[in-house]
């Protein structure tokens, strides 16, 4: 039998580990600084902010940012415009629902708390659309409409569309005619990009399609369509549709990608938008393979993700970066890719990043 030698951790290079100390902790990023020093989800909490901040301070590299989940109704839509004014952010890749509940703030208009006194019949009945705890007013919606509506009537007829074309006209409308924060509007003044891909599952989408039927309808009234049955009636509006592209989305985006020196993604929850954003390296992979080009994949050397969802239930919301390693999306560690996931409600550990972030940068800056 091998005796065993009892070895102290320093002499195989191993990290220690050091106790949080709050007589130690004048700010956010000293704590996240000793989090990081500690153990289970806060060193998660602690390595995320080490490497958000090196993504956002590496000169070259681009920053995407994909967002799912009801972000803006849980009022973390403020954290997105900061993100986007101060430059850290290079591309917006995001749920159509998140986006739209996101103009409702940028108009001016309220979201209020749930009160479990009421029942979800007697909230449909009072136009108030809920969201675990909180509420979307109904005529909040019928604000966005006017909006995307107002952006639509500039877009000349017939021209070919994206989700990113829409949302740099939608923050150009916010832009010139409502004075308060808005994530599009930021995106505009910016020059972001916001992509959708899952454009037509979100008030906007259904917005821009009922628009095209209605100026279809101008130009062809229906003849006694109180005659016809409701199929009929449908079949005749549904003829009007919006000329829109997501290719358009997709190439944009590649290029975006392609051209960068280092990429970086962080991600809040998963869904579409983080899967949409992490395709490009197959894309790009798969389009040399059948058509003989030689593009290099840009896969992405940093990535921080916040997201409950663990990986063992198979969806990409919870998959790890290493997973995604397998797939030719990150570069993988060994290569020099830096990878951090917490597995937490964003709403609690992302204004704490962000706060972080911001005193960091003024540290830097003073």
């Amino acid at each position: 039998m091998t005796e065993r030698i009892f070895h102290d951790g320093e002499s195989d290079g191993l990290e220690a580990l050091e106790a949080l100390d709050p007589e130690a902790i004048q700010s956010f990023s000293d704590l996240l600084g000793a989090m990081k020093k500690t153990a289970f989800g806060g060193r998660r909490l602690g390595d995320a902010f080490d490497i958000l901040t090196k993504m956002i301070q590496d000169p070259d590299c681009a920053v995407i940012l994909t967002l799912s989940g009801a972000m803006t109704i849980a009022k973390m839509g403020k954290i997105i415009c900061s993100m986007l004014d101060r430059g850290m952010v290079q591309a917006v890749v995001s749920t159509g629902a998140l986006i739209a509940h996101g103009l409702s703030e940028a108009v001016g208009k309220t979201h209020y708390k749930y009160h479990p006194s009421m029942t979800d019949t007697e909230l449909y009945e009072k136009g108030y659309n809920r969201v675990y705890d909180t509420l979307e007013m109904e005529l909040n919606l019928n604000h966005v409409e006017r909006v995307v509506g107002a952006t639509l009537k500039r877009i000349e007829p017939g021209q070919i569309i994206s989700s990113e074309i829409l949302t740099r006209e939608i923050g150009k409308t916010l832009h010139e005619d409502h004075p308060g924060p808005g994530i599009l509007k930021s995106a505009y003044e910016q020059d972001v990009p916001v992509y959708i891909p899952a454009f037509t599952d979100s008030e906007m989408g259904l917005d821009v399609s009922i628009w095209a039927m209605n100026q279809g309808r101008k130009a062809n009234p229906p003849t006694n369509p109180q005659d016809q049955s409701d199929f009929e009636r449908w079949s005749q509006l549904r003829q009007h549709r919006p000329i829109f592209n997501p290719f358009l989305d997709l190439n944009s985006y590649t290029e975006k990608l392609l051209t960068a020196k280092r990429l970086g993604i962080f991600t809040i929850g998963g869904g579409v938008p983080r899967n949409w954003a992490q395709q490009v390296p197959p894309y790009i992979e798969i389009l040399n393979l059948r058509l003989g080009e030689t593009l290099v994949p840009p896969r992405f050397h940093y990535g921080v993700r916040i997201c409950p969802e663990p990986d063992y239930w198979g969806g990409l919301s919870g998959c790890t970066y290493e997973e995604g390693v397998s797939w030719g999306k990150f570069v993988p560690k060994k290569d020099g890719g830096q990878f951090a996931e917490v597995l937490s409600d964003a709403t609690v550990v992302w204004p704490l990043l962000m706060m972080g972030l911001l005193e960091r940068i003024k540290k830097d800056n003073s």
